[in-house]
């Protein structure tokens, strides 16, 4: 198990940097990516499933989790049931369809942006004081 630098998002899996994974899968948990997958990626549980794709990974394929944080690459369409972070150097090409999205300055998407019922874009004022400041 894998926590982030906040140490709230629980990894349970990792896909490292230099391996690339052909075939669709489906993961428990959170997974984490580093290398390359060539397929679909989707969560086993819609209500928790946390994918993280960090700088260098790359997703060629369909994605479906209840949260992403990216900072690397899908090429497919995403389905993204509650939050998306899109960090400075992610890339998206195709169709993301989320709920709550926070999008970084420097992050790309060459496809639309669809909303689910309910969503919301998350901007600077929506955060709490506190981490306004920081």
């Amino acid at each position: 198990m894998f926590k982030n630098k906040k140490g709230s998002q629980k990894i349970d899996s990792l896909i490292g940097h230099g391996s690339v994974l052909s075939g669709d899968m489906k993961f428990a948990g959170g997974l984490r990516v580093d290398g390359s997958v060539i397929g679909n990626v989707t969560s086993a549980d819609e209500k928790n499933g946390t994918l993280v794709v960090s700088e260098k990974a790359r997703i060629e394929g369909r994605v479906k989790a209840s949260h992403l944080i990216l900072n690397g690459e899908i090429v497919g369409p995403l389905e993204v049931t509650q939050y998306v972070e899109l960090q400075p150097r992610a890339r998206v090409v195709g169709d993301l369809t989320y709920k709550v999205l926070e999008m970084h300055p420097g992050a790309v998407i060459e496809g639309r942006l669809l909303p689910l019922a309910g969503a919301r874009v998350v901007t600077p004022e929506d955060k709490p004081a506190d981490a306004k400041d920081k």
